[in-house]
């Protein structure tokens, strides 16, 4: 099916930068949706960021002005740049992707295996 392969996470201090990728791999026939989630310790996972085949982007309110996220369509990857890191910030990161497998007609959403952000001085 898809396979969705994280990276970039790790420990950074205040006010730092990290870039996360999230590379899509498989029998894919086409990538609609691609986002980012978090999950911080002791709460609900949420989202983060979006953007879509066409290129819109929407983001939660605490990271508006910090992250950025984008996509390269010909390596089937997404991309979140983290700026401005603050001690909120620390969770595990995971990428989800909205796609349609080779040989389905439905749409299924796939996630990555996450990759932690700490965010610490």
């Amino acid at each position: 099916q898809v396979q969705l392969v994280e990276s970039g996470g790790g420990l950074v201090q205040p006010g730092g930068s990290l870039r996360l990728s999230c590379a899509a791999s498989g029998s894919i026939f086409s990538i609609l949706d691609m986002g980012w989630y978090r999950q911080a310790p002791g709460k609900q996972r949420e989202g983060v960021a979006v953007i879509t085949g066409g290129g819109l982007t929407n983001y939660a309110d605490s990271v508006k002005g910090r992250f950025t996220v984008s996509r390269d369509n010909a390596k089937n990857t997404v991309y979140l740049q983290l700026n401005s890191l603050t001690p909120e910030d620390t969770a595990v990161y995971y990428c989800r992707v909205a796609a349609q497998a080779t040989g389905s007609i439905s749409v299924s959403a796939y996630w990555g295996q996450g990759t932690q952000v700490t965010v610490s001085s």
